[in-house]
């Protein structure tokens, strides 16, 4: 009784001393002007497009004490069908170098797959820099679906079956974690191991919901740029665009006015006869646009990815500004948005396919989006940030607090609250039934 009381103590430190890494960094980012070509605006920049997707992964420079597992995994963790009980490989890793062991019951930080293979989070040096602090175990899991952890052969295998779609989605990822998370303490005699789950953007989503839905294997979550509030009824549509276009007109009111301008300025010119010729030459494109919206969407994800990632010492949307802004006096807007984006990205020619191209992981995406995330989105630029701001943000604050369990079902229903005083309701239809409203 003692031991388990000191363990328990010793968990909770370790969530004390983890508190101020703990707090969901909740921004809104799941969204496109154009829904069925819904940007993957995941933590890794190199994986958004083409021009940077080259990497050889495989070849990540890992120690000798990273190890790689294949767990046999539950298919279906919620029904009791004959196929319920198929099983896959899921892929997972574990990095030994900083754990003190089970014995010092020294704690296990978790990386939540999300929307791509187990490779692209191992480049994440918080991590490891976390975990040497705290002498942690470090357990990255892939998500189902993804990289080598696909249940029926290839992505496209399961996405062409309507059946296999089923499994493919939010709450059985979950599961598949909380099963595993089980059989790796079992594995390493680490029961009294205290687990911290981990993610961004999506694997953000994930962290939080998990420790919502199994508050007995996980002691905390950190959950970075989580946009765990973006469902139908809850977060307006416009509202990460309205941040985009807000970043741009912190930047510069000029620019920015220059960019919302061009929109009606690309439509005009594209009407003229030979004016999409005009256009493909005037941005150097490498093939023709057949389309003013090539165009457009191809600006509007250059923009989305310049304020995603407006990180130092590039500081992308400031970038854009100086090459828009430094124009001459008197160049035309097209002229301006022109200059911007070569400030942006040097190149002979700009691809508009980098953006938009077949991957196990944009598949993936598209119809994860689809069947469980926001994708109805307005149009960047298109209005006024001030006329956007249509959030309350104590409303939205107070949403926050009404996440509750998450079931079987293959999407997540999230209602309105009904009044200011009472938080969001989270339901999911499981095997259970109905899960009742939560509030902490």
């Amino acid at each position: 009784m003692a031991a388990e009381k000191t363990t328990t103590l010793k968990s909770f430190s370790l969530l004390f001393q983890l508190y101020p890494i703990l707090l969901p960094l909740i921004f809104l980012n799941y969204v496109s002007a154009f829904p069925h070509q819904i940007p993957r605006l995941t933590p890794h920049k190199e994986t958004f497009n083409r021009r940077n997707s080259n990497k050889n992964l495989s070849a990540f420079a890992l120690s000798e004490n990273f190890m790689t597992y294949y767990y046999t995994q539950t298919l279906d963790h919620f029904n009791y069908l004959p196929q319920s009980y198929a099983t896959f490989p899921q892929r997972y890793s574990i990095d030994f170098s900083y754990w003190g062991g089970a014995r010092s019951n020294s704690p296990i930080f978790v990386c939540l797959g999300a929307e791509e293979a187990l490779e692209y989070d191992l480049q994440i040096g918080f991590l490891r820099a976390t975990a040497s602090h705290f002498k942690a175990l470090l357990v990255y899991i892939e998500h189902r679906f993804y990289g080598k952890s696909v249940p029926f052969g290839t992505m496209e295998e399961a996405m062409n079956d309507e059946n296999a779609r089923g499994y493919f989605n939010s709450a059985q990822a979950l599961a598949d974690y909380a099963e595993l998370l089980i059989h790796i303490k079992e594995k390493f005699s680490a029961q009294n191991s205290p687990i911290i789950v981990i993610g961004g953007s999506y694997g953000g989503m994930l962290a939080s919901w998990f420790r919502l839905k199994y508050p007995h294997i996980a002691i905390g979550a950190l959950a970075s740029s989580a946009p765990i509030l973006y469902f139908d009824n809850i977060t307006p549509e416009n509202r990460y665009y309205s941040i985009v276009s807000k970043d741009f007109k912190e930047a510069s009111e000029s620019c920015y006015e220059t960019i919302r301008k061009s929109w009606s300025e690309i439509d005009e010119v594209a009407s003229l006869p030979y004016g999409l010729a005009f256009l493909s030459k005037k941005f150097s494109s490498c093939r023709p646009f057949n389309t003013p919206h090539q165009l457009k969407h191809y600006l509007e994800l250059i923009y989305v990815e310049a304020a995603q990632y407006n990180a130092p010492p590039a500081y992308p949307v400031s970038a854009i500004c100086r090459g828009i802004d430094g124009a001459p006096a008197g160049t035309d807007i097209l002229s301006r948005i022109v200059a911007g984006v070569k400030s942006y990205i040097n190149s002979p020619c700009y691809n508009i396919n980098d953006y938009d191209y077949e991957s196990e992981p944009i598949i993936g995406w598209a119809w994860q989006t689809c069947s469980e995330m926001q994708g109805k989105v307005k149009i960047l630029f298109r209005k006024k940030p001030e006329d956007m701001s249509d959030v309350d943000q104590e409303k939205l604050d107070a949403r926050l607090v009404g996440l509750a369990k998450i079931g079987e079902s293959s999407y997540v229903k999230v209602f309105h609250e009904q009044t200011t005083s009472e938080a969001a309701t989270v339901w999911a239809q499981d095997a259970g039934g109905y899960s009742s409203d939560s509030t902490y």
